[in-house]
Order: structure tokens, then C-alpha cells, then sequence
């Protein structure tokens, strides 16, 4: 009995000193003046996230039409298609309806891929054309979400967007849409700076991106 009661006072004293202790995790130092991309609206952020897929799948159907591969190229646009809807959904941007627009479009081109009548110029264009919508879109909507303060990357990646439909159109419209991007560009980064040259970029970056929407609006 005397040895039943050792084993036990031994084992809960064990049991005590191997008990792991709570670790302590140092918060990482905040550096002054420098400000970190700030999240958006739920809203804003679900109409990003689909706009985002919708425009990968509608590249998908593209390269797959240029290897000859029509029923993954049927497949793809058609969940690209989908994607653009569901972002029209969630959108409360001026391009709600030209979302809309460039999803029937492109609806109407379905039935031509398995019987090779659609060229791949033009799936290209009407493709360029939807992505177009989907970019003015999220950048319409990252203008509505309030302070753009912090809000580089995401500003950068929308135009990046822009200018990779804008490269599948030409023309006009593609040198002065590239033209206004590169001004764009060069002065979104200094919304991340913090201080003065942050708040000095904040209205000059809004009057181009909206030069940018308007040039958008007039070539969907």
C-alpha cells in the first residue's frame, strides 16, 4: 500500500513539472511613418476575389482554344463566364451592367468552339474586353472603399490587371490606357510612405485612376 501511494505521488509530481508553460510571443516592432496595405470592405474584398478567378479561367480558355484543346477551352470560359457573373453580384461599381454585358457576350461565343468556328483572335478580344470590365470594376471599387492610405499592392495589382487586358485589344486604346498606367503607377507607391507624401499622392492617384476608368468606359 505504502508503494501504491509513492507511485502516485511520484507520477503527479511528474506530471506537474513536465506541464508545458505558456511561451510568451514578442509583438513585432512597428515602424513609424511607413503604412502597411489596409484591409477593405467584405464587400469589395468578395468582388476582388471573383473578379480575380473569373479573369484566370477566362485566360485558361484562351490558351486552351490556342492548343487545339476545345473541350477544356469550352469548359473554362464557361467557368470564367460564371465567375463574371458572380461578380456583378457583389459589384456596386458603374460596371455592374458592363460586367453583365461582357458575360453575354462571351456566352455567345460557347456554341462556336466545338465546332471550330471561333477564331482565337477573337475569343482573345472578347476575353480582353471582359477582363477589362472586371479590372475597371475592382479599381472602381477600391476608389469608393474610402482613404486609399495604404492601399498600394492592391492599386498596383488592379492596373497591372488593366494593362495585361489592354495589351489583348491594341490599338488606341491600349497606348493611352498604357500611358495612363505608367503615370498611375509612379505615384501609388507613395501611398504606403506614410506622412505627407502619402497624403499628397492619395488625390493625384484618384484623378488618374479615374482618367483611366473613363478611358475604360469608352472602349467597353
Amino acid at each position: 500500500m505504502a508503494c501504491l501511494l509513492f507511485s502516485l505521488v511520484a507520477l503527479r509530481s511528474f506530471g506537474q513539472e513536465t506541464q508545458p508553460t505558456s511561451l510568451s510571443v514578442e509583438e513585432p516592432k512597428k515602424v513609424l511613418g511607413a503604412i502597411q496595405d489596409t484591409s477593405i470592405t467584405p464587400g469589395v474584398s468578395a468582388t476582388l476575389a471573383q473578379g480575380d478567378a473569373a479573369t484566370t479561367h477566362l485566360d485558361n480558355a484562351v490558351a486552351a482554344l490556342n492548343k487545339g484543346d476545345k473541350a477544356t477551352s469550352t469548359q473554362e470560359l464557361q467557368t470564367g463566364i460564371a465567375g463574371l457573373e458572380a461578380q456583378a453580384k457583389t459589384d456596386k461599381t458603374s460596371f455592374k451592367d458592363k460586367l453583365l454585358a461582357q458575360a453575354s457576350k462571351l456566352k455567345a461565343l460557347l456554341p462556336l468552339i466545338p465546332d471550330g468556328a471561333l477564331g482565337n483572335g477573337v475569343l482573345g478580344k472578347a476575353v480582353s474586353l471582359a477582363k477589362l470590365a472586371s479590372g475597371g470594376s475592382k479599381l472602381e471599387g477600391l476608389l469608393a472603399a474610402g482613404s486609399l492610405l495604404g492601399k498600394g499592392s492592391q492599386l498596383t495589382s488592379g492596373l497591372s490587371g488593366i494593362g495585361s487586358a489592354l495589351s489583348g485589344l491594341g490599338g488606341g486604346t491600349q497606348s493611352s490606357g498604357q500611358s495612363l498606367i505608367t503615370k498611375a503607377l509612379s505615384t501609388v507607391g507613395k501611398l504606403n510612405q506614410g506622412g505627407l507624401v502619402a497624403k499628397a499622392a492619395e488625390p493625384v492617384v484618384k484623378t488618374e485612376v479615374s482618367s483611366l476608368l473613363n478611358l475604360i468606359k469608352g472602349a467597353l
